[in-house]
């Protein structure tokens, strides 16, 4: 019995359009489940348009727990424009961010940080 070469061909075909299935789905699964949700409050210090070939918006939150006490940083993504629009207007300034957390993410196409910040709101001082 005799293996055709057809037959070895759609085979290997086979194989990698499941392979691709299964990574769209994994992809679409870990961007559509978040493993935790939440807000974080501090002084937005900058976001940025970042990547050579996938771009995306990165940012960084200024968190003070007490006056004098050294700054921790919180990084973020951003993924909607329009969400992206309104943080770039409220840099330098104390906000509220919302986000999702997305572990597992394959590539950092998608972004450079788990933090998906999807809402943002100015606190009055």
């Amino acid at each position: 019995m005799a293996i055709t070469k057809n037959r070895i061909i759609f085979s290997v075909l086979g194989l990698v359009v499941a392979v691709a299935a299964l990574f769209g789905v994994y992809v679409s699964m870990a961007l559509t489940w978040s493993y935790s949700t939440g807000e974080r409050a501090g002084f937005l210090q900058k976001i940025s348009d970042k990547g050579w070939i996938c771009k995306t918006w990165e940012g960084e939150l200024s968190l003070v727990s007490l006056p004098g006490a050294a700054p921790e940083k919180f990084l973020f993504t951003v993924r909607d424009a329009e969400v992206a629009k309104q943080v770039n207007a409220a840099v330098g300034k104390r906000v509220a961010l919302t986000y999702q957390q997305h572990k597992g993410l394959p590539t950092t196409c998608f972004g450079e940080t788990d933090y998906f910040v999807v809402g943002v709101k100015e606190m009055n001082q």
